[in-house]
């Protein structure tokens, strides 16, 4: 059966204010990221002339750090290594391409950047990365991450998560997610659902359905 988010998650209200600028060279984005302060709000994602710049929204915090907590509960749980890169700025001068993502992990190539900061014009690009996109982005974050050389996408709209895996460089939709295996969608939407209620209950159940079912697998 095909899983489907529970109602309680729709968002009626904007997740993200977005501001979008056509026709920015490589140099004008790299003037503007510069001129930002680091500690912000705003996250900047440029796409090949096109800079977009979003300031997100309660809707759009409330989702992201219940998702960062459901990532973090099975790498706990499942006892793997995890680096984490929030939305540290990941520029790729020769794919003119530069995110801030809402959330982006080295998990199998953890090793490789472990103990240092990333140099993403060299290192591998994180194994996982998560938005959160609840208004229309003008960006296609498809394409985009599929580019970078993302492995493993996970896109939130307020209602739906959509796991992609990268194939031959091209993203396919998946059921489960490819890192964590056993993980299905309706494993978020009922974290999600109960965390509207009472966010660490829905930790606490959550851990131990996890708990159940590593020890079943």
């Amino acid at each position: 059966m095909v899983a489907s988010p529970p109602k309680a998650i729709a968002q009626t209200t904007p997740g993200e204010k977005r501001v979008t600028l056509h026709g920015l060279d490589w140099q004008g984005y790299q003037q503007i990221l510069h001129a930002l302060p680091q500690r912000r709000a705003a996250r900047l994602t440029y796409d090949r002339g096109t800079l977009e710049i979003t300031v997100p929204l309660e809707p759009h915090e409330f989702s992201l750090r219940l998702i960062e907590r459901f990532i973090i509960i099975l790498i706990e749980e499942m006892r793997m290594n995890i680096k984490t890169m929030g939305s540290t700025t990941m520029n790729r001068e020769k794919f003119n391409r530069g995110s801030e993502p809402d959330c982006a992990y080295y998990i199998q190539n953890r090793s490789v950047v472990a103990g240092r900061n990333v140099d993403f014009e060299k290192d591998p690009p994180p194994d996982l990365v998560v938005e959160v996109d609840i208004t229309n982005t003008d960006i296609d974050k498809n394409r985009f991450y599929a580019a970078m050389g993302i492995a493993e996408f996970w896109r939130y709209n307020g209602r739906e998560w959509s796991i992609f895996q990268l194939q031959d460089g091209i993203y396919q939709e998946c059921t489960h997610s490819p890192t964590f295996g056993w993980v299905e969608k309706e494993d978020l939407y009922k974290f999600l659902a109960e965390a509207q209620e009472d966010e660490m209950e829905a930790q606490f159940n959550f851990r131990a359905y996890v708990r159940e079912k590593i020890n079943v697998l």
